[in-house]
């Protein structure tokens, strides 16, 4: 389809569209609108007023941003509602002198409230290559679902709004599929990789690329939300308050700053609640994938939330309490993280399987949509998981007060250290070769790791030989140097035959030149070897 094709076809136009809430100061007195031009429109404002009141209109003028997308060139337009009375219904419209939207509705927020739900879903994105991109199915499903939960006062996403972000075929149809909602409550998108992504030939999805800056999310919503993220990475990254609740959405792209700014500001807030979102998932459920972008380089801001919602994987999990490399009971001693599943009919591209880390999965691998309704009462927060059908997947009971989370479901801490992969249980394949801390060094068996993952492992007579991902380590029976792809390398401790006659090698040692990184989590007493890659290891079969 070509441009012109395009704009005649689902184009900008001189009437109003692609109308949005969004929420950046006090909800209670203000609240922001943005909506979509084409370029004859050079100035904007909204009028409003409360619903039947007959008052004079209030004015709002609009700032703009001009943007020229691979099928157009709009104008983005931003005002923000102000003066407004708490918990009071308006009436609104947005344009120019000529060319005005209808009137919408909305209600501003209750005053000073410790009493609020909000709807979260993510991984929305949907749409062949070929126009219009077609979120019907969303909005159907939004509307059935808020009209059943009619408490959300807001809609918070996980990212992966788009299925490519970087073409304006794919951010008209999510404004399609949320018509009919967007104008009537706030929506504050976070950004998944899906988002930055884009194609040099979108319709052969040949070229793929990801924008750092992402430059079609950041300039379409860069008056939405506050420019209060770390410096140069505005937009992407923003924070915001409702009511007792502070949030902060993080981005994809610049992680040292954004910990900086995420670690500073949880240190200045006094809310009651801290949530961050952030789409790639700490405490994942998937068998083969990773999370080095996020963590450790996040762990320090993320530690200081009470809740961080993530997406990515298309599946549900809810962890333990998380701090450092412990799991536990009390939200007092960690953060929960709670991955939201497929907002959208997408079955998962990964297949859930238990985690140490997690306290609730759900293997969500039919077409059904998962929605989550969050509702913030006082100390309290309850996180409820629904099916699009009515199920309950899961619902739990942050309890600050108490120091509790409900239902109780104690994280592990075993009497025998284990030895995990990606938080995955070894099973019968270390049953009887667990790991064994001698002289201070915790030793593993190689070969039971490569039985598990698909690995080989090669045994002759007091050597063993191990193969993953494409790289390989040899170690021999009582000595310190292992022959890798690297020539040999020193270890800090020699191959020794333990438990079940099997050779066992240093931990630090097996990992090095197979690029895995082991970590201890003293508390729970076991070991988990982390991979940066998401490959699958199968054996080849000659």
């Amino acid at each position: 389809m070509t441009r012109e094709e395009w704009k005649n076809f689902r184009g900008s136009i001189d009437a109003p569209d692609q109308i949005m809430l969004s929420v950046k100061t006090d909800p209670a007195y203000a609240i922001t609108v943005r909506w979509r031009t084409d370029v004859s429109v050079e100035k904007g404002f909204a009028l409003y007023r409360k619903k039947g009141s007959g008052e004079a209109w209030q004015r709002a003028d609009a700032s703009v941003n001009r943007f020229r997308t691979d099928m157009d060139e709009s104008c983005f337009f931003f005002a923000d509602m102000s003066g407004l009375t708490p918990d009071t219904e308006y009436e609104y419209s947005v344009g120019s002198d000529e060319h005005r939207s209808p009137l919408y509705t909305f209600r501003s927020a209750r005053e000073n409230i410790t009493d609020f739900s909000f709807l979260c879903v993510s991984d929305i994105q949907t749409g062949s290559a070929e126009p219009p991109a077609d979120y019907s199915e969303l909005r159907e499903i939004l509307l059935r679902f808020l009209a059943a939960h009619s408490e959300c006062e807001f809609i918070l996403t996980g990212g992966d709004n788009t299925n490519c972000g970087q073409t304006d075929i794919q951010w008209t149809g999510l404004f399609g599929g949320l018509k009919g909602i967007s104008e009537r409550i706030p929506v504050m998108f976070s950004m998944g990789n899906h988002d930055d992504m884009g194609f040099a030939d979108y319709y052969t999805g040949e070229g793929k690329y990801y924008s750092e800056h992402a430059e079609y999310f950041t300039n379409m919503l860069c008056g939405s939300y506050n420019k209060n993220g770390p410096a140069g990475w505005e937009t992407a990254n923003y924070a915001f308050d409702y009511g007792n609740a502070h949030f902060n959405v993080l981005g994809t792209s610049g992680y040292e700053e954004m910990n900086a700014w995420l670690s500073a500001d949880a240190d200045a807030c006094s809310k009651t609640w801290k949530f961050a979102v952030h789409h790639f998932p700490v405490c994942y459920a998937g068998p083969t994938i990773e999370n080095e972008d996020t963590w450790p380089a996040l762990s320090e801001g993320l530690e200081k939330c009470d809740i961080v919602f993530s997406g990515h994987e298309h599946s549900f999990a809810r962890s333990y309490p998380r701090r450092g490399e412990g799991l536990y009971d009390k939200p007092s001693e960690g953060t929960v993280h709670y991955n939201l599943g497929s907002g959208n009919r997408n079955p998962p591209g990964t297949r859930v399987v238990p985690k140490v880390w997690n306290a609730k999965t759900y293997e969500h691998e039919t077409e059904l949509s998962m929605l989550h309704i969050v509702h913030v009462s006082g100390e309290k927060c309850t996180l409820t998981a629904y099916l699009e059908d009515g199920r309950i997947i899961d619902e739990c009971v942050i309890d600050k007060r108490n120091d509790i989370i409900t239902p109780i479901d104690p994280a592990p801490r075993y009497n025998r250290p284990r030895l995990k992969f990606k938080g995955y249980d070894l099973g019968m394949c270390a049953e009887h070769t667990l790991p064994v801390l001698k002289n201070g060094v915790w030793y593993l068996c190689p070969g039971a790791v490569m039985s598990f993952t698909g690995g080989t492992a090669v045994r002759s007579a007091g050597k063993i030989r191990v193969e993953i991902y494409g790289r390989f380590a040899e170690f021999t029976e009582n000595s310190d140097v292992m022959l890798t792809a690297n020539g040999e390398l020193k270890m800090r401790a020699p191959c020794l035959r333990l438990n079940e006659g099997q050779l066992y090698v240093p931990v630090d040692d097996f990992c090095r030149p197979l690029r895995m990184h082991p970590l201890y989590f003293s508390h729970n007493n076991f070991i988990s070897i982390e991979s940066e890659t998401e490959a699958r290891p199968v054996p080849v079969q000659p």
